[in-house]
C-alpha cells in the first residue's frame, strides 16, 4: 500500500471519527425565547434596583431610572453594531478578541466570568429567600443548603439542552411580567383611591447627600445595576436565528425601561422614603395595596424570576467559555457535548465553582455584590472600548446598524460615573456619609478577580509556562541524570570487564556431548563471555573436521559466548600450561580440563591449578 491509499484512508478514518458522536441538531431560538433567557436576569432588577434607587437618590429615585434607560439606549445601538459586524459567542470578550489582542480580551473574559458567577449564586440565594419568607423561614444553613439545591436544578436544565432551557424561562418570564402587570395594577388603584400626598411629602424632603446634584449622581451610580443582563443576550448569540438579537435588546430596553422608573414613582406615591425596605419594597407595595395575597405571588415570582436569572447564567457562561475554548484559551476537555448539544463539562465546571463560592461566602450577598457591581460595569465598559476599536481597526466590516460617535461617548462616561460612584458611594445602612461602601467593594473584587484572572492568564500562556517547568525541572534533576548515566556507565564497564575475563577448555576428543557439558558449565558457573576451546597436536597432525565442525555448532548454540578454537601443536603439559597462561594473560585457575583417566601422567596438583570441569 503505498502513502497516497495510507493518507486517503487516515483521512476516511478522521472524517468517520468525527462524526461518530452524532449530536442532535437543536432548533436556533426565537424573539421570544432569546428575551426570556436574557430578560429574565434584566428583568429581575425591579426586585431590587427601585429600592436601591430610592435608598440613594431619595424622591429622585424615578429620574435615575429615566437617565439608566436613555444609557441603555445608546447601548442597544453598541451591541447591535458590535454583535452585527462579529456574530459569536463572547461578547465583550469576543469584542476584544477581534480588535486587540487574547491578553486583552481575557480580561473581559475574566470580568465576564466574575460578573456570570455573582450573579448565579445572589440570584439562586434572594430567591430562595424569596420563597422562605412565606414560609417564615430564615435558618442560613437552610437556605444555603436550598440555594446549592436550586443551582444543582438549573444546572441539570441547562445540561438538557438550551431548547428545553428556553421553554423555562419563557414560562418564567411571561409570569414575570404578569405579577408585575398585577401589581401596577393594584398600586395605580391604591393611589386613585388615596391621592398623590405621600408623593408630595417625599418630593419635599430634603436631598439625599445634602444636595440633589449629589442624590442623582449616588442614585444614578446604584441604578446602573439594574441594567445587568442585558449583555448576556451578546453571549449565547450564535443560538439565535438570524435577526434576532437587536429584537432582544429592544424588548429588554422597553422592559427595564418601564418596568423600572414606573416601580420607583409608584412606590415614592404609596410610601414614605423612610419606611422603605430595600430588601423587600414590593412585597411592602403588595401587602400595602392589595393584601398578602398579592405578596405571596410576588414571593414567588421572585423565587421564579431570580432562578431564571440563575438559568441566564448558566447559558451565558457556556457561549463565553466555549468562544474561549475554540480559541485555545480553555482546554479541549470543555468542548465535549452531549446528544442534545449542550456542553455538559462546561455547566458542570460553572456549578462547582459557583457552589465554591457560595461555600466561602456562605451566602453574603454583601460580600458577591463587590464582586457583581465592578465586574458588570467593567465588561460595559469594555464593550464600549470593543466598539471603538471595532470602528477604528475594522471600519470596513459590514455592520447592520451603526452607534453614533455621540452615543458611545455618553455611554462610556455614563458607565465611568457609575463606577466612581461604585467606588465612593457611602454606607447608607450605617447612616453616615463618612464610611465608603465602595472601598469595601472594591476590596472583595480584587479578592476573586486576582485568582480568576491568573488562571485564565495560565490557560492563556499555558505552553510557555510548561516549557519554563520543564527547564526548571531539567536544572533541578540533571545533576541527578548525570550522576546516574555515569552510574550506569560504570556499572556498565564493570560487567563488561567482569564478562571479558576469557577461559579456556582443553578438550582432549571430539565428542560435541563432551564439548556441550563443558559450555554448559561455563555459562552457568562463571562470568565470561569468551572462551578458548584448545585442543593439543602432535607435530604436523591436523584438528579432525568432525571436530571443527562441532565447536562451530556450538559456536551458533552459544550466541551470547564467543567461542575460539585454537589447535596447538606440542605436548599437553604443565609447562604449556604455563606458557599459554603468560602468552594470553590469562590465570591458569581459568583453564579447565575434563577429567583425566588413569593414564594421565600428570597429578591435578602439577598442573599448576587447572580446574576439572567434568
Amino acid at each position: 500500500m503505498d502513502s497516497k491509499e495510507k493518507t486517503s484512508i487516515a483521512q476516511q478514518d478522521e472524517v468517520v471519527h468525527f462524526n461518530k458522536p452524532e449530536l442532535k441538531k437543536h432548533e436556533k431560538l426565537g424573539e421570544l425565547a432569546s428575551t426570556a433567557i436574557s430578560g429574565n436576569d434584566i428583568s429581575s432588577s425591579v426586585l431590587y434596583v427601585s429600592a436601591l434607587a430610592i435608598v440613594y437618590a431619595g424622591q429622585y429615585a424615578w429620574i435615575t431610572l429615566l437617565i439608566v434607560a436613555l444609557v441603555l439606549f445608546f447601548f442597544r445601538k453598541i451591541y447591535g453594531e458590535v454583535v452585527g459586524a462579529l456574530p459569536l459567542n463572547g461578547g465583550a470578550y469576543n469584542a476584544l478578541l477581534n480588535t486587540t489582542s487574547k491578553r486583552m480580551s481575557s480580561l473581559a473574559a475574566t470580568l465576564t466570568l466574575l460578573s456570570y458567577m455573582a450573579t448565579a449564586v445572589i440570584s439562586a440565594k434572594e430567591g430562595v429567600h424569596y420563597l422562605f419568607h412565606i414560609f417564615n423561614i430564615s435558618d442560613i444553613n437552610i437556605i444555603v443548603a436550598a440555594t446549592t439545591g436550586l443551582l444543582a436544578i438549573f444546572a441539570g436544565l441547562a445540561i438538557m439542552g438550551i431548547k428545553e432551557s428556553s421553554k423555562v424561562a419563557i414560562a418564567i418570564f411571561i409570569f414575570h411580567l404578569s405579577v408585575m402587570l398585577m401589581l401596577v395594577g393594584a398600586i395605580v388603584f391604591y393611589i386613585i383611591q388615596n391621592g398623590f400626598g405621600i408623593f408630595a411629602e417625599n418630593w419635599n424632603e430634603p436631598a439625599k447627600h445634602g444636595s440633589i446634584l449629589m442624590a442623582l449622581f449616588f442614585g444614578f451610580s446604584a441604578s446602573m445595576l439594574g441594567i445587568s443582563g442585558f449583555e448576556s443576550s451578546a453571549n449565547f448569540v450564535e443560538e439565535q436565528k438570524q435577526g434576532v438579537f437587536p429584537k432582544t435588546l429592544k424588548n429588554m430596553w422597553i422592559v427595564v425601561g418601564i418596568l423600572n422608573p414606573l416601580m420607583a414613582f409608584l412606590a415614592l406615591a404609596s410610601l414614605h422614603i423612610g419606611d422603605v425596605d430595600k430588601d423587600t419594597l414590593l412585597i411592602q407595595l403588595a401587602q400595602g395595596s392589595a393584601g398578602e395575597w398579592l405578596a405571596w405571588f410576588i414571593s414567588i415570582d421572585a423565587f421564579l424570576v431570580l432562578s431564571g436569572a440563575v438559568l441566564t447564567s448558566y447559558i451565558g457562561v457556556t457561549g463565553l467559555l466555549e468562544r474561549m475554548t475554540l480559541d485555545r484559551i480553555m482546554p479541549n476537555y470543555f468542548l465535549k457535548k452531549n446528544k442534545r448539544g449542550a456542553s455538559y463539562r462546561i455547566i458542570i465546571f460553572f456549578f462547582l465553582l459557583s457552589t465554591s463560592v457560595l461555600a466561602i461566602t456562605w451566602g453574603s450577598v454583601e460580600t458577591l455584590a463587590g464582586v457583581y457591581t465592578i465586574s458588570f460595569l467593567s465588561v460595559m465598559l469594555l464593550f464600549v472600548v470593543g466598539n471603538v476599536l471595532l470602528k477604528v481597526k475594522r471600519k470596513h466590516l459590514p455592520r447592520p446598524e451603526v452607534a453614533p460617535w455621540l452615543g458611545i461617548l455618553l455611554a462610556f462616561t455614563a458607565v465611568v460615573i457609575a463606577i466612581i460612584g461604585n467606588m465612593i458611594m457611602p454606607d447608607m445602612e450605617l447612616n453616615t456619609e463618612n464610611h465608603t461602601k465602595g472601598i469595601e467593594n472594591l476590596t472583595v473584587f480584587i479578592t476573586y478577580f486576582i485568582p480568576t484572572l491568573l488562571f485564565v492568564m495560565v490557560m492563556l500562556n499555558r505552553t510557555a509556562l510548561l516549557k519554563i517547568l520543564l527547564n526548571i525541572v531539567k536544572y533541578i534533576f540533571e545533576p541527578i541524570r548525570k550522576f546516574f548515566l555515569r552510574l550506569h556507565k560504570g556499572i556498565d564497564g564493570l560487567i563488561d570487564e567482569i564478562n571479558s575475563q576469557e577461559f579456556v577448555f582443553f578438550t582432549k576428543g571430539k565428542s560435541i556431548a563432551n564439548l556441550n557439558k563443558a559450555m554448559l558449565y561455563i555459562r552457568d558457573n562463571e562470568h565470561t563471555k569468551r572462551v578458548k576451546i584448545v585442543k593439543v597436536l602432535p607435530p604436523g597432525q591436523k584438528p579432525s573436521e568432525e571436530l571443527v565442525r562441532n565447536i562451530k555448532i556450538l559456536d551458533e548454540e552459544y550466541p551470547e559466548i564467543d567461542i575460539e578454537f585454537v589447535p596447538i601443536e606440542g605436548k599437553f603439559g604443565p609447562e604449556l600450561i604455563k606458557n599459554l597462561s603468560e602468552k594470553w594473560n590469562i590465570p591458569i585457575n581459568f583453564m579447565f580440563i575434563g577429567s583425566p583417566d588413569e593414564k594421565f601422567p600428570y597429578r591435578l596438583e602439577e598442573l599448576g591449578g587447572v580446574r576439572l570441569i567434568m
